[in-house]
């Protein structure tokens, strides 16, 4: 989750890092991780979250990843302590608590709020032998490295769904922030609804937040109101989904699986999954190798999946969906392929032409389809 966001300067910065999608090396035989434990200190790992902890949604995910590497660590036999502090604003209040994490011997501390990327690299000036971990942000420093997921392949699966199933053939779209990740998601989302209803329309309310349930709320029953009965969101509460529960409309859970609050609405669900990399990293730290760079992971790493179907999706329509994920697991399903046209008509991509990471790092542009506009 990240605002304000320099399109170009992020594609420079993540493609001279380490090469996307790498991570550390496998970990340890169990004997070396028995000796290495004798003799270790325990590494205390720290989490800054930007919402509460709630029952789903962003920082859910995260919290998952926590006590993942958690369990994984202390299973290999690796000492290892976590903790972490939620609601913490983007900005000053970020920077307390990452430094005072640090101030209290956290050797490695994760960061998942784009907003929580300036403050991260201040801090880390302050303490060389501390590492960090900018979840979502692309600047890096000798001990500051970057992540983040390639969540518009899910996306482009989830628009999928919606195409089959909407009768209307219009989707609503509630929107953070107008920045690069965001605007793949929806031209994804778009995409994939006009890879099966070529006629299909995403309406699009931008928010400028990510955490706001009554603003949430109220925008999906503005885009309910006008003809949508599907929804999409981008923001980090189950608001959307509850609406549409109420309404009796379809959506796409994001994050995290949502049925508890939406069990009829819910279509499918867009996963997050940190668990893997959280664990190999803090391995990393404590046996000596972890270095900088940046990772840019999807559903072939594991780090997205889509599922979690609800009843209101035919076996059909599961099938396939689980069927073009393993595609574009395998490189060959890929969302930003030509023709690619914008929404005010202009060619984007030729067909049979597919945009490089850098120009879907960069997009700053809405596809055919989509009825809004980039503030």
């Amino acid at each position: 989750m990240y605002k304000n966001l320099i399109a170009a300067l992020f594609a420079l910065a993540l493609l001279s890092s380490t090469a996307i999608g790498q991570t550390d090396p496998s970990p340890p035989s169990k004997a070396k991780a028995s000796s290495t434990s004798l003799t270790q200190r325990p590494l205390s790992v720290g989490f800054v979250y930007v919402t509460p902890r709630l029952p789903s949604g962003w920082v859910h995910q995260h919290e998952l990843g926590r006590l993942s590497l958690e369990a994984q660590l202390k299973q290999q036999g690796f000492k290892v302590q976590t903790q972490f502090v939620e609601n913490v604003a983007e900005g000053p209040d970020a920077e307390r608590v990452i430094r005072d994490m640090a101030k209290q011997g956290v050797g490695l501390i994760f960061t998942p709020s784009f907003g929580y990327m300036e403050p991260t690299l201040k801090v880390a000036a302050e303490f060389p032998n501390v590492k960090f971990e900018s979840i979502t942000g692309y600047k890096t420093a000798p001990n500051v490295a970057a992540a983040n997921a390639r969540y518009y392949e899910g996306r482009f699966l989830a628009g999928i769904a919606a195409g089959r199933l909407s009768k209307t053939g219009v989707a609503g779209y509630v929107a953070s922030f107008p920045i690069p990740e965001v605007v793949q998601g929806i031209n994804a989302f778009a995409l994939g609804m006009r890879y099966v209803n070529p006629k299909a329309q995403v309406k699009l309310v931008w928010l400028d937040t990510w955490f706001d349930p009554v603003r949430e709320r109220e925008a999906a029953l503005t885009l309910m109101n006008q003809q949508a009965d599907v929804l999409a969101f981008h923001t980090a509460s189950d608001a959307v989904m509850v609406a549409a529960q109420e309404r009796g409309k379809m959506a796409i859970a994001y994050h995290s699986d949502m049925r508890h609050v939406a069990p009829q609405a819910q279509l499918l669900a867009i996963t997050h999954h940190w668990g893997q990399y959280y664990s190999e990293r803090a391995k990393a730290v404590i046996q000596g190798t972890w270095q900088t760079g940046s990772v840019w992971g999807g559903v072939h790493e594991g780090m997205i999946k889509v599922g979690d179907f609800g009843p209101k999706v035919p076996k059909k329509v599961q099938t396939e969906i689980l069927r073009l994920q393993r595609a574009v697991g395998k490189g060959s399903l890929l969302p930003f392929t030509g023709p690619i046209l914008d929404n005010q008509d202009q060619v984007i991509l030729a067909r049979g032409q597919n945009l490089t990471d850098e120009q879907i790092m960069n997009m700053k542009f809405l596809v055919q389809g989509v009825q809004g506009s980039l503030p």
